[in-house]
This record gives C-alpha cells, sequence and structure tokens, in this order.
C-alpha cells in the first residue's frame, strides 16, 4: 500500500462505515446482500438473530464468535470494532445483568445508533465507547474476552491491535475472533486499492503473519474453528466493493479465487 493510501486509510475506512450506519449506502463489507440473509450465512442462528434489536445487524461480519467464547453469566467481555452492536447484544444475553458488555468502535454514527438500540432494548449491561483498536479505551487486566467479527483486516497496523488484546485481558483470558487473511498475495492493484481495502480484502494480513503477530502478543492454544474461501462464500451482489475494485483494475474474481479466506479462530493469553 502507498504512504499516501496508508495515511487516508483510517479515515476512509470511518467513512464508509459511518454512510452505511446512516442508511446512505447498503453495500457492506461482505457484498450487497440482505443483512439476514448475510447474517445466517456466515453462522449465526435465525433465532438469536430474531432477539436482537432493530438494525443491530447490518451484515458487516465473516463469522458469529460470540458463540466460541463460552461465556459466563457475569463475566465481562470486550467487542472490538463493535458497529451496531451485533455480537454485543448476543454477549449480554449470556452474561447476564451481572455482567458487562464494551463495545469499541472508531466511527460516531456506528456508536449512536448501537447506544440508541441498547437503550430502546434495555442492554443496562452494555456499554459503547469511542476508541482505535490500536489503543483501547479500557483497564489494563480487566476483562475476561475479546471478540471481533471481520475488522481487525481494516487497521493497519494488526500487531498493536494484538498487543492491545493481550494488555487488556485477565491472566488466562480468552478471545474468538472472526477475521479475514490472505494465503497468498494479491495483486499490485488490488493491494493499492482503497476500495477493495474497506471492502475488507487488500488489508489483509498473509495467514502466517497473521498468526505470527497473534502469538507474538502473548496467545497460545490457537484454535482455528472455521475456514473458508471469503469470496465464494459471500457470492457477486449488488454493490459490492470488492466486485468494483476488480473491474476498475480490469481483474476478474478468479484473479483472487482462493487466496482470500474467511476464518473463525479461539486463542488463550498465556
Amino acid at each position: 500500500m502507498s504512504d499516501i493510501t496508508r495515511g487516508n486509510i483510517v479515515d476512509t475506512v470511518k467513512e464508509r462505515y459511518g454512510a452505511i450506519a446512516e442508511g446512505k449506502t447498503s453495500g457492506t463489507c461482505c457484498g450487497g446482500f440482505s443483512p439476514e440473509l448475510l447474517a445466517v450465512g456466515v453462522g449465526y442462528d435465525t433465532a438469536d438473530l430474531a432477539t436482537l434489536p432493530d438494525e443491530a445487524n447490518l451484515g458487516l461480519g465473516c463469522g458469529a464468535p460470540v458463540a466460541h467464547l463460552a461465556l459466563q453469566p457475569g463475566e465481562t467481555v470486550v467487542d472490538l470494532g463493535s458497529g451496531a452492536g451485533i455480537d454485543a447484544f448476543l454477549a449480554a444475553r449470556v452474561v447476564g445483568p451481572e455482567g458487562k458488555v464494551i463495545g469499541v468502535d472508531m466511527t460516531p454514527a456506528m456508536l449512536a445508533k448501537a447506544r440508541a438500540n441498547a437503550t430502546r432494548s434495555g442492554f443496562m449491561q452494555v456499554e459503547f465507547r469511542e476508541g482505535r483498536l490500536e489503543a483501547l479505551p479500557v483497564a489494563d487486566s480487566s476483562v475476561d474476552a475479546v471478540m471481533s467479527n471481520c475488522v481487525i483486516n481494516l487497521v493497519p497496523d494488526k500487531a498493536a491491535v494484538f498487543r492491545e488484546i493481550a494488555r487488556v485481558l485477565k491472566p488466562g483470558g480468552r478471545l474468538a475472533i472472526s477475521d479475514i487473511v490472505l494465503d497468498a498475495a494479491l495483486p499490485e492493484a488490488i493491494v493499492d486499492d482503497v476500495y477493495a481495502y474497506v471492502g475488507c480484502i487488500s488489508g489483509a494480513a498473509l495467514r502466517e503473519d497473521y498468526l505470527a503477530m497473534l502469538r507474538k502478543a502473548g496467545f497460545d492454544r490457537v484454535d482455528i474453528i472455521k475456514d473458508i474461501d471469503y469470496l465464494a462464500a459471500a457470492g457477486e451482489a449488488p454493490d459490492d466493493p470488492v466486485a468494483d475494485a476488480l473491474n476498475r483494475n480490469g481483474l476478474a474474481r478468479a484473479d483472487i479465487a482462493g487466496k482470500v479466506r474467511s476464518i473463525t479462530y479461539r486463542a488463550v493469553k498465556a
């Protein structure tokens, strides 16, 4: 990625996801299908989705990490890149009124939507904080679990995110994350395309580099639960930023087929 693109990427991501929160675009990280169809496709249970506040599900995930955290009543959990609150609210139902869920997001429009959802649905144990994942607004060694859904790939400094997760987790704390990784390098034109970045493609790290950063931050017992071809699973849809990026650069889906993977994994703070 060029220095110019790297310098602007955070603002570009914030702008796009702010527009999604405000209903100015229907495009999502995984294409232009309905949020309900996308959520079921990446692993959410339809019964769980039915319990969510209105507009909590914007179809932005690439997995369903909450189910893999083994949360217990009374625990504290942090949701990285919490969006409109889908995973935060599902976690709140498990940890109960004695527990706590902290959602962290950098996009004001997303935070406003999530807070309104929480208020309307009476989730008093859920708090949404504005912040970057590279500098979490959360105290040291204060939480039992951390989750994230298709967001770390959007952060330029992924190693910093993993260090922050380790900092806020209690000893022996765990994480469950759904994210995008690469099994092979992408064409240079896609790597340098900002819209492929906000579409969760060009910002993804190679799998071996990604897992090395995770382990270097102090995590072990890494267990990959789900590993699928992201583009094949997402399919082609209207208003798809990935399809737009390919077309704009004279490329076809075949040029990146099999290289982009959606994984869900667990790990424990050593």
